[in-house]
Parts: C-alpha cells; structure tokens; sequence
C-alpha cells in the first residue's frame, strides 16, 4: 500500500516535456493567416469516405490530436456539408457512393472546395478498373487539390491545405 501511494504521489517524469513540431507550427501559423484571408475566420471542412480502406481518414483523425490539434490554427470538422466551406474526399468513389457524394457536395454553400485525399481519391488506387469503382473523386466532383499518398501524413495533409489556400487566396 506504502509502494502504491509513493508512485502515485512522486513527480511524474514526463510532466515537464514540451513536444513541439517546428515544422507544423510554421505551416498552421502561415495557414491561419490564410485562413483569415480567404475564408474569414475558420474553415469548416466536411470529410466524405467514398469507399476507403479508412487509412486516410485516421491520419485525418490525427490532425485533431493534441499533437497537431489543427482546431487552434481555425480548422474545424463539421457533421454537416450546409456549414462546410471544404469537401474532403477519401477513398475510390464506388458506384454505390457516387449519388451520396454528388448530393454532398451539391448541398454545400458556394464557393465550395473539394480536396481528393489518398492515393485511392486521387486515382481510385489499386481498385481502379473494378467493376464496383468510378475511380478517383474527379471523376463526378470537380476536385481542386489532389493530396496524394498511401496515406498522407497529417503533415502532407496540412502542406497540400496550404498550398489550396494559396492558391485561392490568388
């Protein structure tokens, strides 16, 4: 009981550990200013699974994580496509998925944005041909930015936001 109490009330060694990401700080510093520019305050982004293998969608997850936590650079995931500025595409589009996603995308507000995540929404990867799959996001949305990777990493995520935002900011 004695042992259990002193572990418990010690100081923790990794209580004093900073982790900090140089590299993301400068991207999500450079990408709030973006964000103020081009879409005001924050970007809502609406992410849509098409028919992935979900591995785009946990490195999405991740960028909500305390590590990356993209919500303090004015990033934000929203439940509905009426409140997203951006659509976020993952996974070869399906024939079964193809109506669900064009209705997504139609019920967003203008000026809307579709960004293709993956190797599989870029290309339809390695289902591309089959006879369930259109192929790539681009071949019913008109896609702006294509991120790809096997999955990207969030930092590739967050480079290939940037460089749309750049790109709309013109």
């Amino acid at each position: 009981m004695v042992n259990a109490l002193s572990c418990l009330l010690k100081p923790k060694v990794t209580s004093d550990t900073v982790v900090r990401d140089e590299e993301v700080e400068m991207m999500g510093k450079e990408i709030r200013c973006r964000i103020d520019a081009v879409f005001g305050h924050s970007l809502a982004i609406r992410e849509l699974d098409t028919g992935s293998d979900n591995a785009a969608e946990i490195e999405l997850n991740n960028l909500s994580n305390p590590y990356y936590d993209v919500e303090r650079f004015g990033i934000t995931f929203v439940a509905s496509p009426r409140h997203a500025d951006m659509l976020i595409v993952t996974g070869a589009v399906t024939q079964n998925m193809a109506i669900a996603a064009r209705k997504t995308y139609d019920a967003m507000p203008s000026p809307k944005y579709v960004v293709a995540v993956g190797d599989d929404a870029c290309t339809g990867g390695i289902v591309a041909g089959s006879y369930a799959v259109l192929g790539g996001a681009d071949k019913i949305l008109p896609v702006d930015m294509k991120i790809p990777g096997n999955p990207p990493t969030p930092k590739e995520i967050l480079a290939g936001l940037l460089a749309l935002m750049k790109k709309a900011g013109r």
